[in-house]
């Protein structure tokens, strides 16, 4: 022992090294009875041993540390049952006896982190229990434990605290001791402490009210409405108890099925499709138990379920789309003629096409024959199918296929089928020899497309972009021509930006938007000789050129960006959707323009403003949008302006909410809480008078909740007054400033 303690006074054995050394004398003392050893060899024993178990801690090797500890805590044990007794003829027995209770609260302590180390959370906090049953005796001690405790992971051990109030001023306690210990060194551990206190009152604040809300009558779509709040909100755990609440009282409603088609889709939504499946097995379950779905309910479902399936194709896992699909089909019954089932059976014959599973493929084909045998997609299948199997009659295959759908395009834009009709013509620019052919269905196309005034939203699946303006060129340049020209561009176009958005490598999407930006410049030039030529005041081109080209240069981070936005700002007509289609390109990856999207929102919130009658519903979502992009979650070096500039949106929905009806009442309640975290924030770095104010805008709002009120009235109101009473005696502690 004392060979090591020189070593270590002369800094020339590691910290290993000098557990091994002090490792043997221990044991070799603790092998004598230590019922025979002093007063002073049993505080020697203890020292030594618990110094030993601690340096088997530091050095990562706690199983190595137990042995040492255990040592420590017989001998500190034995050591204060003989001066309870008086023995040795010590002196001051109440002065022993504290040194000994220090002793002992800092070999449990060690235990504590030995056990932690070792993932025995149990014994750890029966070790932390005891130290805490001795605090009344050492109140000193109470920062050591409060810290020691935060480093063990916070949530561990303060989960065994019941009550979230409790929860929370044990967290604000840590923090306050690490203020006073080292301000500077720890005030990263500090704030971080206050904040998970927020989380905690703030997870209490919710999960009450939210459990309160089985005391009232509240429709189910009113509480799932709720459940969805919570879920997109980051309260998982509240959301899904609250979720199975709802599912057990209304256990006898015919719509349950919404409920677990709300868990399938917020599953979905964070990527844990295990789960989802899991769901959705229950779903067949029951359907062949006796629980059937509504049948608006299973329509949703099968959406969802196609679109699941979709982006697996897309991603091109042909096996994983095909196990979304087969749960779609587990709901139809044998021998059922549905076109929809006929539809789903054609995507599965792809998926199988694709796995070379021809076979499989031919199958799927043959059930989307029995159920919509005249349907043109299902023929081109079959046509598929042949040419895979290098038939010896595909050329005669070709030959049908290609007369079927040239009548079937001609016969779809009659009947304003354009989706069918586009399909056809792909297939017939990719796979027709006949060039009249080819002309008659593009020029039908053309000719219906300007008729119909194809919308921004609207994506043509067709990949001979180059075709169209090729065509256009053939044109002579009188008007009823010009005008085709511009459609035949701006389609151009329009194809460019889908491709465009379909490429996985920026190379390939750099490709067709700056090929989409050369049909966009060629129709502007066309526009402005046609607008010299008659009225186009409800000629939606100007609208699809701006919205075209700022797509394309957003994604191509072009620097003449700004400058088309200039003219925009500058347009005394522009429409609300045109600037909310705007703000949402912005930040359409890879686009990232928080600062154009933010002055388009802007925008768009002021011709809301001007209406003769505000829709509360569109602009409670455009100011949803503005404050998310404004104020975003987690960020904390907020300035003042920034803050005031934000504090206006609110006010701005104060005064529709006050001044109109039917503004969702969970946007409202968004708006609560989204302020209120604000004040609250504000209060953990100080600044007392803002905290004041932005829970005060909170608490404005609460007024305006309707039947939420009620519940959540209690709990905001005297949390409120704790706040205040709080900011009145934190500002005493603040000196007036000269």
């Amino acid at each position: 022992w004392n060979w090591a303690v020189t070593k270590h006074m002369g800094s020339v054995i590691n910290d290993e090294q000098r557990a091994k050394r002090t490792y043997g004398f221990p044991s070799f003392l603790n092998a004598f009875a230590l019922t025979k050893l002093s007063q002073s060899t049993h505080h020697f024993l203890f020292q030594m041993s618990m110094k030993t178990g601690k340096g088997w801690i530091d050095i990562g090797k706690a199983d190595l540390a137990d042995e040492f500890l255990e040592i420590a805590l017989n001998s500190i044990e034995k050591l204060y049952t003989k001066l309870r007794k008086g023995s040795d003829g010590e002196a001051d027995i109440h002065v022993h006896k504290a040194d000994v209770e220090k002793d002992l609260f800092k070999v449990l302590s060690y235990q504590a982190e030995s056990a932690v180390a070792q993932g025995d959370f149990q014994k750890a906090v029966m070790c932390v229990q005891r130290c805490k049953d001795m605090l009344m005796k050492l109140p000193k001690e109470t920062c050591y434990l409060a810290i020691l405790c935060y480093n063990f992971g916070g949530n561990k051990i303060i989960s065994y605290f019941s009550n979230g109030k409790i929860c929370a001023k044990v967290l604000r306690l840590l923090a306050t001791a690490y203020f006073e210990w080292d301000c500077k060194q720890y005030l990263d551990k500090a704030l971080k402490a206050i904040s998970l206190a927020n989380e905690v009152v703030m997870c209490n604040y919710i999960y009450v009210p939210v459990a309160e809300f089985m005391h009232h009558e509240l429709s189910l779509d009113f509480c799932l409405n709720a459940a969805k709040l919570l879920l997109e909100n980051g309260r998982e755990s509240v959301g899904f108890d609250f979720l199975n609440s709802v599912a057990e009282r209304f256990e006898s409603s015919p719509d349950l099925g919404k409920i677990t088609l709300l868990y399938i889709e917020f599953l979905l939504q964070n990527k844990r499709e295990l789960l989802a499946k899991q769901k959705v097995e229950e779903i067949i379950i029951g359907h062949y138990t006796g629980k059937q779905l509504l049948s608006e309910t299973l329509n949703r479902l099968h959406i969802i379920l196609w679109d699941t399936a979709a982006k697996h194709y897309e991603a091109k896992s042909y096996s994983e789309a095909l196990h979304w699909y087969n749960y779609s089909v587990s709901f139809y019954t044998p021998g059922q003629i549905d076109q929809n089932l006929a539809k789903l059976q054609r995507n599965m014959a792809s998926c199988y096409l694709h796995l070379k599973e021809v076979d499989k493929a031919k199958e799927a084909v043959k059930e989307a024959e029995r159920c919509d045998p005249n349907s043109i997609f299902t023929q081109f299948s079959v046509y598929k199918i042949a040419v895979m199997e290098d038939d010896t009659d595909k050329e005669m295959t070709l030959h049908i296929a290609s007369a079927v759908y040239t009548k079937h395009v001609l016969i779809s834009f009659q009947n304003e089928q354009q989706v069918v009709a586009i399909k056809a013509l792909e297939y017939l620019s990719e796979h027709s020899r006949d060039c009249r052919q080819v002309f008659a269905a593009l020029k039908t196309l053309g000719n219906h497309l300007f008729k119909s005034k194809l919308l921004y939203i609207v994506r043509i699946p067709i990949t001979s972009s180059y075709f169209w303006f090729q065509l256009s060129q053939f044109c002579p340049s009188d008007k009823a021509v010009l005008i085709a020209q511009k459609t035949c561009l701006l389609m151009a176009a329009a194809i460019d930006l889908e491709l465009g958005r379909q490429q996985v490598t920026s190379f390939e999407q750099m490709e067709f938007l700056t090929q989409a930006l050369q049909h966009l410049q060629a129709c502007k030039e066309i526009w402005k000789v046609l607008k010299l030529t008659g009225d186009f005041a409800k000629d939606p081109t100007d609208t699809l050129l701006l919205l075209y080209e700022f797509e394309a240069k957003s994604k191509l981070n072009d620097p003449t960006l700004n400058n088309l936005m200039e003219s925009v700002w500058e347009q005394p007509q522009i429409e609300v959707k045109t600037l909310e289609i705007i703000a949402s390109l912005a930040m359409e990856p890879p686009a990232r323009y928080p600062v154009l999207c933010k002055k388009a929102l802007q925008g768009a919130l002021n011709l809301h403003r001007k209406q003769t009658a505000i829709d509360a519903v569109k602009f409670s979502k455009c100011l949803h949008s503005l404050i998310n992009l404004s104020l975003p979650t987690g960020v904390t070096d907020l300035d003042a302006c920034v803050l005031q500039e934000v504090w206006g949106y609110f006010e701005d929905a104060l005064s529709v909410i006050s001044s109109t009806d039917g503004y969702p009442e969970i946007e409202t309640l968004w708006l609560m809480t989204r302020a209120w975290n604000t004040g609250i924030f504000q209060y953990t770095i100080g600044k007392y008078k803002e905290a004041e104010q932005w829970c005060g805008l909170g608490m404005r709002f609460l007024n305006h909740l309707g039947s939420l009120k009620k519940t959540y009235e209690g709990h905001m109101v005297g949390l409120y007054s704790e706040v205040l009473d709080k900011l009145d005696r934190a500002k005493g502690f603040i000196p007036n400033e000269e």
